[in-house]
């Protein structure tokens, strides 16, 4: 069963919006370093980007879809497609994080890697916009 706060409009758009925030910022952070040439700095940023990606985001996607979107399905079967979709775009998530791990780990940080995480900060950014609208019409 989802948690309450997934079930509202305004808490599921803080825990999107906060969310995204932390991994622009993180972002930021890490490029900076890795623009100054500070490398050991940009090594562990990248790091905590990472684990950002995984354990707020992805965490969030998982909470998703252990219970909320199939209570969504449960009480509207229309939104089927709608959960189908949005289940995707986490799984592309999952799979750009990976493809960044493995980008450093054969290649280090490169340009790759940097497009990879503005990848992650689109695909999030429009996933949480069209799950606020298709998940919750009535409310916007």
């Amino acid at each position: 069963m989802a948690g309450p706060a997934l079930k509202q409009l305004h808490a599921h758009r803080a825990i999107h919006d906060g969310g995204l925030s932390g991994a622009i910022e993180k972002t930021e952070t890490f490029l900076s370093l890795w623009w100054e040439k500070k490398l050991e700095g940009a090594e562990a940023a990248l790091d905590d980007v990472i684990d950002y990606w995984k354990t707020r985001i992805i965490s969030h996607a998982d909470a998703e879809e252990s219970g909320f979107y199939e209570e969504v399905v449960t009480n509207d079967p229309s939104l089927e497609r709608a959960v189908i979709q949005l289940e995707r775009d986490h799984e592309l998530l999952r799979i750009i994080v990976k493809d960044i791990e493995m980008e450093r780990k054969n290649e280090g940080i490169n340009d790759q890697i940097i497009q990879k995480l503005f990848t992650l900060i689109h695909v999030n950014e429009i996933h949480s916009r069209d799950e606020e609208r298709l998940l919750f019409p009535h409310e916007h």
